[in-house]
């Protein structure tokens, strides 16, 4: 579940994953319509915690409170606080979620399970018909007016209404309701869909009263619109005054918040202050770190992370450079090939610019041997297909063989392996057997249609200010395609530029990711849903217009136990990989960090929580006194 990260705090910003719900149902000798109030709820299996724990298990209770920590925002600009809008409208700011809470929380120990926040339970009939959430009475806005299920009711609409990502996220819940002081009941479409109790948790609730209202000018207030006017939260922190629009802006922390002794909360939220600082180039923002104006960076470029920390505050560890395991989920990163442009519509062409990019040549010139190389929509997990289908994945496969690629059932999937002189001369040879197949052959040493003469002319689009640039790396694979007669250029564009062209879908190939949670569920029509391929602004990036692939998405969807969504996910994972939509990039399964030596975190770190800053670190001042500089 990573649904805050679309209210940006880091480079995963719009990404979303969700989860199933098949444990902690009621047992069956309850009635059906019984009512069963729940402190919490777990997708995979019982619940770690009880009803009466006091915190999670990871967290530093003691934690002292205080310290400024320095973070370089994600996107180089932005001008929007308004989450309802973000990806729509302007560039959302980064860390925005921190003023708002969500009905629940997802602990950093356990996998796909939620806890209360602002509400205090939650209770389901058995048919999973609908939730109702019971908020707690003691949860206030930080102008002492408490949340009230109309809150909720606003929020849910506010989203469904005004974020494509949400309508699609929300399309099978059906109605938000007000049924009791303190309780809102969300219904939905049909039963059985065993993921929304979970997916209605991670709402962020937005105070109804203050987009209702007007500004200090007397102008009525949109939710619809994007504002940099400080909204009203209900979080732990609040938009500092001060803040300089697109450059800098600071959170602070509300000393009189209303959930800092509820039991989620307990050992987060240590810093007084969360500084996010813009760089709109890349460069820039990493010497900047070397200066000391920054104290914690994210590194996710491979040569950086092997030869641009060689500065003496790393020789003399007052710079610390480690690596945290990422476990809560799986990836797909790769070029993304536009379906919505005819040139890409034969699967055989897709093909072909997977075999002609030599990603063994660049591990070793570029990643420092580094990565390998992503073969699965949902790689790093037990979701990943791999071998032949079998047993049930090969059940709900033969629903749709008719409608999918043969190989899907006789070939295992995998990436076209380069890295010698030999396999590079195979595998254009074979890229080059597939183009022709396809309708295009060589005149004049250029790649032209057979049937109009349309050259394939390929623009790529880079964000060139952004730490996703992947200038070096697109030049490399262009000289790979031009030798297949292609015309391959790169249009940079600042982040801006980057992000309105990728939601009109205005690009032939462009860099898409998507995080996968470990219960994949709704957020997969959003990824690959042909309602979502003409939504703009979605994650349907490729622009997948497939029926089978939508009646496999419903099977993920309707899983009704554990099984039978990790054998759907592979069917989903096999067809996908199969229908050569995307030339998959790489990955590590690591997180790489390097901070200034002024904090400390727990001993033993969560499972599933990679770094967890700053969430659950502190300031250290006897650290922060032997490493010098800022106080």
């Amino acid at each position: 579940m990573i649904i805050k990260s679309l209210l940006p705090a880091c480079a995963a910003a719009a990404l979303i994953a969700t989860p199933i719900l098949f444990a902690a149902q009621a047992p069956a000798e309850e009635k059906a319509q019984e009512r069963v109030w729940r402190h919490g709820a777990s997708l995979l299996g019982d619940l770690k915690y009880g009803p009466d724990f006091k915190r999670f298990d990871y967290v530093n209770p003691n934690a002292p409170k205080g310290g400024t920590v320095r973070l370089s925002g994600f996107g180089g600009t932005y001008d929007n606080f308004n989450p309802v809008v973000a990806g729509v409208k302007g560039t959302i700011v980064n860390g925005v979620a921190e003023i708002y809470d969500t009905l629940m929380v997802s602990p950093l120990d356990e996998v796909e399970t939620s806890y209360g926040l602002l509400a205090e339970g939650l209770t389901y009939p058995q048919d999973v018909s609908s939730v109702t959430y019971r908020l707690r009475p003691i949860a206030k806005w930080h102008d002492g007016k408490p949340v009230t299920p109309d809150d909720v009711i606003f929020s849910f609409n506010a989203f469904k209404t005004n974020s494509p990502l949400y309508s699609k996220y929300y399309q099978h819940v059906t109605k938000a309701e007000k049924t009791g002081d303190h309780d809102v009941t969300f219904t939905f479409d049909a039963p059985g869909n065993r993921e929304l109790p979970l997916i209605v948790g991670q709402l962020s609730v937005l105070p109804k009263h203050w987009f209702e209202g007007t500004d200090k000018n007397g102008n009525k207030r949109n939710v619809a619109n994007t504002t940099l006017e400080p909204p009203l939260g209900n979080g732990a922190y609040r938009i500092k005054e001060g803040f300089v629009p697109g450059r800098s802006i600071v959170y602070e922390r509300v000393k009189d918040y209303w959930g800092k002794d509820v039991p989620v909360n307990i050992g987060r939220d240590n810093f007084d202050e969360h500084r996010f600082e813009y760089y709109r180039d890349a460069q820039v923002g990493l010497e900047a770190f070397k200066a000391d104006q920054i104290d914690f960076r994210t590194e996710n470029v491979a040569k950086n992370w092997s030869t641009a920390y060689d500065f003496p505050a790393v020789a003399d560890k007052r710079v610390l450079k480690e690596e945290f395991p990422v476990r809560d989920r799986g990836i797909m990163q790769g070029f993304v090939l536009n379906t919505r442009r005819s040139k890409f519509a034969d699967p055989r062409v897709r093909r072909a610019f997977n075999l002609a990019m030599d990603f063994e040549e660049m591990n070793k010139q570029f990643f420092f041997g580094m990565y390998r190389r992503i073969g699965s929509y949902f790689d790093g997990t037990e979701l990943a297909s791999s071998g032949l289908p079998s047993g049930l994945e090969l059940e709900i496969l033969q629903t749709v063989r008719d409608q999918v690629p043969p190989e899907v059932f006789t070939t295992e999937y995998k990436n076209p392996v380069n890295g010698n002189p030999e396999n590079v001369r195979n595998n254009l040879r074979e890229a080059a057997r597939l183009l022709r197949e396809s309708g295009w052959e060589i005149r004049n040493q250029k790649l032209v249609n057979t049937k109009t003469g349309e050259p394939m002319t390929v623009e790529v689009l880079n964000p060139a200010n952004s730490p996703n640039n992947f200038e070096r790396i697109i030049l490399f694979y262009k000289s790979s395609l031009e030798r297949l007669g292609m015309t391959i250029s790169v249009r940079n564009v600042d982040d801006a530029q980057y992000e309105n062209r990728e939601r009109k879908w205005d690009y032939d190939v462009t860099v898409g990711l998507w995080a996968e949670s470990l219960s994949p569920g709704n957020e997969q029509r959003e990824f690959w849903g042909s309602k979502a391929a003409d939504d703009v602004g979605s994650r349907n990036l490729i622009g997948i217009k497939n029926p089978a692939v939508d009646k496999l998405i419903d099977r993920v969807i309707f899983a009704k136990n554990r099984e039978e969504l990790v054998a759907a996910t592979r069917a989903l994972d096999r067809v996908l990989l199969w229908n050569n939509y995307i030339v998959p990039n790489w990955t590590s399964g690591l997180s790489y960090t390097v901070r200034w030596d002024r904090f400390s975190h727990p001993d033993k770190m969560p499972e599933y929580g990679a770094s967890a800053f700053p969430t659950i670190w502190w300031w250290d001042p006897v650290k922060a006194a032997k490493t010098g500089g800022r106080q």
